[in-house]
């Protein structure tokens, strides 16, 4: 149960943040760049998250 707890609040976060990149004024490739770099933050984050609490 913890697990999914912790996966849930880590999408949320990274769906949060992408949302807030979006709203950000400045250049396309910047935004790009930045997204590309909060995705791959989560991605790492979900992965320590699920090997952090065997099944």
């Amino acid at each position: 149960m913890s697990t999914l707890i912790s996966v849930l609040i880590t999408f949320v976060v990274v769906i949060l943040v992408l949302y807030l990149v979006n709203l950000l004024p400045i250049d396309g490739r910047a935004k790009q760049i930045v997204r590309i770099i909060v995705i791959i933050i989560g991605i790492l984050s979900l992965l320590r998250a699920l090997t952090a609490f065997p099944f």
